[in-house]
């Protein structure tokens, strides 16, 4: 088998160990991995998101190839040659997209953004963002109401009097279906109507819709562990395939190595406290 495989086998292993070695208490094996993952994770959707959004939808519509660009701009862009690199390759970017000198402005902003790393002009940051966050809460707020709440009105709006129905079904509509959604939709905006008391009936019907919501968050909460414990027994099949002899006991010897360090930093821990005390 390859070193290098065997090498990568090893640090999975000690990246797996050192996140379960919290379950002990916080302790140095597990502020490395979690250092590594957050910082591997941080660089590698960087690096993404430049090689698939702006350096093709940013930087192709600024310095597109020649067969979309004028000769203008393009005899422009050759006279800059230190740009002609991976990012800005010889002959321009091809991605299909035409010339849009629009597109300066979000490249400017981007670049008002960078400027927060530097105090004196941080405060040009607050334009890119301002930007941003009010463009992402306007379109944020227009798909919430597109697929949750006319989404939401369209589900619940049910032929309850559709004689083709049938009256109960797991996996197709029917009356039961429509009426259970029907009847947890009210009680559950009720539940969140506060301009009237809680009594009597309004009390009752706010009631069933806590346990509509009790339920749905159950089940939302069932699901996201289900999707934990499956990346948990991943890990496992992991551990236990890199514990062969093809990879050299890898987990084996390294949960050796943390069993020794950690015993000893505890008992360390404990002859200061003792000497302390005394």
């Amino acid at each position: 088998m390859e070193t290098t495989v065997i090498l990568g086998a090893w640090v999975a292993a000690f990246l797996t160990l050192g996140i379960f070695s919290y379950l002990y208490k916080d302790n140095p094996f597990y502020k490395i991995a979690e250092h590594l993952f957050v910082g591997i994770s941080a660089g590698y959707w960087i690096s993404i998101f430049f090689w698939t959004q702006i350096q093709p939808n940013l930087f192709g519509r600024l310095w597109p190839s020649s067969e979309y660009s004028d000769s203008f701009w393009y005899s422009i862009y050759n006279g800059l040659g230190f740009l002609s690199s991976a990012v800005f390759p010889e002959g321009g970017i091809d991605k299909g997209h035409g010339l849009d000198p629009i597109y300066i402005i979000p490249l400017i902003l981007g670049v008002m953004m960078l400027l927060s790393l530097i105090p004196k002009v941080n405060w040009f940051a607050r334009w890119g963002i301002a930007y941003t966050v009010g463009m992402a809460a306007g379109l944020r707020a227009y798909g919430y109401l597109n697929s949750n709440v006319i989404g939401q009105i369209k589900g619940t709006a049910a032929n309850l009097a559709d004689p083709n129905l049938p009256f109960f079904s797991l996996t197709s509509p029917s009356t039961f279906n429509g009426i259970v959604i029907l009847v947890g939709t009210i009680t559950g905006l009720i539940y969140f109507y506060f301009s009237k008391e809680h009594k009597g009936v309004l009390g009752k019907a706010s009631r069933i819709g806590i346990y509509f919501l009790m339920i749905s968050f159950g089940a939302s909460f069932g699901f996201a562990v289900m999707g934990r414990i499956s990346l948990l027994i991943g890990r496992f099949v992991d551990l236990i395939k890199f514990s062969g002899s093809d990879y050299h006991h890898a987990p084996i010897w390294i949960l050796v190595f943390m069993l020794i360090i950690l015993g000893y930093g505890a008992f360390r821990d404990k002859g200061s406290n003792t000497t302390q005390s005394a």
